[in-house]
């Protein structure tokens, strides 16, 4: 099974999206530094917001592609509150 997920920063004030199989261990590895050139290098407070169950890596791929393809915190913050939006996004690919 495959996730989206979304992570916070308070420090850096910035969101993260990715997708992974196991998103709490992604998360460890976020805030580890397990990825050294990675975006989320900067901070080692990052906490989960949201994760969604894909049917695929593909479509969990396809999402997160979508979200960072938007280049918008307040797109990210609508999600969040709203996750349905991601149903929305997907029914219409």
């Amino acid at each position: 099974m495959h996730y989206l997920y979304i992570i916070y920063s308070v420090a850096l004030d910035k969101y993260y999206t990715g997708e992974s199989t196991k998103p709490l261990v992604r998360l460890e590895q976020h805030n580890s530094h397990y990825f050294k050139k990675g975006f989320t290098n900067a901070a080692n407070d990052w906490k989960i917001v949201l994760t969604k169950k894909c049917n695929s890596k593909t479509d969990a791929i396809y999402l997160e592609k979508f979200i960072k393809r938007m280049k918008s915190s307040k797109f990210i913050k609508k999600i969040v509150l709203n996750p349905k939006i991601l149903e929305d996004i997907l029914n219409k690919k």
